[in-house]
């Protein structure tokens, strides 16, 4: 014959395993997550939609064209006409037989001082490009004193 025994705790009878257990990282929590995917969500609706909605609101980017400005996805010769021509045009191919071109306008501020537009074809369509802001071309420092040698120790 087996005797079961129970044994009496003093814990209530309604507690629960949570409370024993740590609290939830902050990162974990539901509120949190649904901001942080909120907030991904409006920066690709951004960064994905609205390009798309510019483009359909101007489909042969006359627009863009009449206020000198280039979009992804624009032709060689509407570039030409919003921007002109640039000072340098950098041709390769890729190992598929993809023309790639890479134009460099150049904007002088001051005899010192240039910056620089990159923009990037693929087969005569616009697919990127990037700016980089004023260089200033300063004069080599030269040492003062040139001539005098340099003690060895």
């Amino acid at each position: 014959m087996m005797h079961h025994t129970t044994t009496a705790t003093n814990e209530p009878m309604n507690a629960c395993q949570t409370d024993l257990e740590e609290p939830t990282p902050f990162i974990r929590r539901r509120l949190v997550r649904l901001i942080i995917y909120a907030g991904l969500g409006v920066f690709v609706l951004l960064m994905v939609i609205w390009p798309l909605i510019a483009q359909l609101k101007d489909p042969d980017f006359q627009k863009h064209i009449a206020e000198h400005r280039v979009m992804v996805g624009m032709s060689k010769e509407q570039v030409l006409q919003a921007w002109g021509g640039p000072q340098t045009i950098n041709t390769t191919f890729t190992k598929e037989g993809i023309r790639r071109e890479e134009w460099i306008f150049e904007d002088w501020e001051s005899a010192s001082a240039v910056k620089h537009r990159y923009l990037y074809f693929e087969e005569g369509s616009l697919i990127g490009g990037w700016f980089q802001g004023s260089d200033e071309r300063l004069p080599i420092q030269s040492p003062s004193n040139p001539h005098s040698p340099k003690p060895h120790s």
